[in-house]
């Protein structure tokens, strides 16, 4: 059953950044779908439905998006928090099991890269007053380096770069892609201080923006999007 109000899906809905995310677009009007291996889907409501899935299987996607268009319609905006980052010897990142490589990989890019096709299908059957949005919440590791977190720099950078050829690839058609990183204001990252309710303010202003801004949204608290060049 399709629905006059937006729909936001949200893949990867923690309890921080993914729920601020979710009670913003909510305030706005907009129907919610939250995708994450803990959603409880018995708690659905007419206005909010859970989808149980596992962002590990990249195949687990699509099948996200259906249950989305069955219960509330297509999604015009989607939201890819979900991420994976096994530790390693600093001194010796090579060490990491292939296992732990593979299922990193799996969440930070390529379940990424399927979720963004599936929304650019998405976006293609909307019309142009809809806002076909695409955020992946991002972090400094596209562009610095954590020895001891080499798998997720390596996720970061991989999906980062898809990020940037879809936002100049889709950009005449009105859709919009972004890799959103949170820093403080001098421009350091915000490691553990990432703020649930600015990502919900900052994601709510990418959705409302009439056209492709610059892909790599680094943006500070109280502040929105700050160029910190390629720091």
């Amino acid at each position: 059953m399709s629905s006059v109000s937006p729909v936001l899906l949200i893949l990867g809905a923690g309890a921080n950044v993914g729920q601020h995310v979710a009670r913003t677009f909510a305030a706005k009007g907009y129907k919610i779908a939250l995708a994450s291996r803990t959603s409880d889907e018995k708690n659905s409501t007419a206005d909010q439905i859970n989808i149980a899935s596992d962002l590990a299987d990249p195949n687990s996607v699509a099948a996200v998006f259906s249950k989305v268009k069955a219960s509330l319609g297509l999604p015009s905006v989607v939201v890819y928090n979900a991420g994976a980052a096994a530790s390693n010897d600093p001194k010796d990142p090579l060490s990491l099991p292939l296992t732990d490589f593979t299922r990193d990989l799996s969440i930070n890019t390529v379940s990424a890269f399927v979720a963004a096709q599936q929304a650019a299908a998405a976006f293609s059957q909307l019309p142009g007053s809809a806002s076909r949005t695409f955020i992946y919440t991002g972090n400094c590791l596209n562009t610095m380096t954590l020895p001891p977190l080499m798998s997720l720099g390596v996720g970061k950078s991989a999906t980062a770069r898809m990020i940037q050829s879809a936002a100049e690839g889709y950009k005449d058609k009105g859709f919009k892609f972004y890799y959103a990183d949170q820093r403080k204001a001098d421009g350091a990252p915000a490691y553990m201080d990432i703020d649930g309710e600015a990502h919900g303010t900052f994601y709510l202003e990418l959705a409302e923006g009439k056209q492709q801004g610059p892909w790599q949204q680094t943006f500070v608290k109280g502040e929105g999007y700050k160029d910190f060049g390629a720091n």
